[in-house]
């Protein structure tokens, strides 16, 4: 979400006649000088100082600490993965070994590390452990939950710097998306369909970035084919979710169309991001005017004001500028049909639509955040 400085938390401490903020922003600079994020970090710190002068309730204070030492924990950890793409593998825990689900995320993480993407799951057994076991330590991830009984991380990972463990559910689960460049989801449990709403829900409403969302089970499977009639029958028929909704969904029913589906995906899509009311989709290429005309009216329904514009890096505040070297396409957004927005993104995807026939050169780097 956009930065937007507390002012009523600043000027709660100027009227207590307490001046903290350049107290505070002196400390920062002290450890981080010229940091663009200083405001930030100085408004997280008044936050924590009003928390403390309120001093309402202890395990209020104890969740809001362990919470950040989590957050701060992971960003840590993860930061020697940046730059690297990575897909989140749900499905059952209690999938046996000589299950063909088993064998099939088995070779769905084997697949995914030869298109060099890392594999994360919640690190226990069933479907997490075989797509580990295919990807192999070196593209494995895994995320797990501290419990208090006993808990064992599968052999992949255990032990490892590759195993994270988190004591909330709600920043693991933060984490399970944050990090995702797609999600590939197997049959199994509440979890695993907790874990399939709530991402849904999350791109749906824009809280989350695009990415692929492939359901894979084995051929013949029924699990993902009766949850879509339902979903088809009672949240489509019912007007529950929009039309488009499950555009935002791939059913497939084999581990190299699975890792097909999210190579397709970023073949020229890079990534998205908000830029104050614009909404741009960076390109590794550049639409042909053909292309660019025809979308102008079959997508016209996205935009809000005005049309499509493409155009290059030209240093735009807040835009990194490693990604210079990419495509924009930028419109105002509706930020209501992201089913229509994945179509859009096909489209995009489509090498006729390029303006160069050359083969895209596939871009690993991702922006963790894409909201400025």
């Amino acid at each position: 979400m956009p930065y937007q400085p507390n002012d009523l938390l600043i000027r709660h401490f100027q009227s207590n006649g307490v001046d903290l903020t350049s107290k505070i922003e002196e400390q920062l600079n002290l450890v981080s000088p010229n940091s663009p994020n200083i405001p930030i970090y100085r408004d997280m710190m008044l936050t924590v100082l009003r928390m403390a002068q309120d001093d309402h309730n202890r395990w209020n204070a104890k969740i809001t600490l362990q919470a950040l030492r989590e957050l701060e924990h992971a960003f840590r950890v993860l930061e020697q993965f940046k730059g690297r793409r990575k897909v989140t593998v749900f499905g059952s825990a209690r999938t046996p070994v000589e299950h063909p689900l088993y064998a099939l995320a088995r070779e769905l993480g084997e697949k995914l590390a030869q298109s060099d993407l890392m594999v994360i799951t919640g690190a226990g057994g069933g479907i997490m452990a075989a797509a580990h076991e295919g990807a192999g330590r070196d593209h494995s991830l895994g995320f797990n939950i501290t419990l208090p009984f006993e808990q064992h991380a599968n052999p992949t990972v255990g032990g490892t710097a590759n195993l994270l463990p988190f004591h909330f559910f709600f920043t693991r689960k933060l984490f399970f998306v944050k990090e995702a460049d797609a999600l590939v989801l197997c049959p199994g449990g509440f979890g695993t369909l907790d874990e399939a709403l709530e991402v849904l829900t999350l791109i749906q409403t824009g809280k989350s970035p695009l990415v692929p969302v492939v359901l894979l089970d084995a051929p013949g499977g029924k699990f993902w084919e009766s949850a879509l009639d339902f979903i088809r029958n009672q949240l489509e028929a019912n007007r529950y979710i929009l039309p488009n909704d499950l555009k935002l969904v791939r059913l497939v029913d084999n581990a190299e169309e699975a890792v097909a589906q999210i190579n397709q995906f970023y073949s020229n899509f890079h990534s998205s991001r908000w830029l104050k009311n614009q909404f741009v989709i960076r390109m590794n290429h550049a639409l042909n005017e053909q292309a660019l005309a025809h979308l102008q009216v079959a997508f016209a329904d996205l935009c809000l004001s005005d049309h499509f514009h493409q155009h290059a890096y030209s240093g735009e505040e807040h835009d990194d500028a490693q990604f210079s070297h990419l495509a924009r396409l930028a419109f105002t957004f509706n930020a209501r049909d992201h089913g229509r927005l994945r179509e859009l993104v096909d489209y995009l995807n489509l090498p006729e639509n390029w303006a160069t026939s050359q083969p895209a050169t596939p871009q690993r780097q991702r922006e963790p955040s894409k909201v400025t």
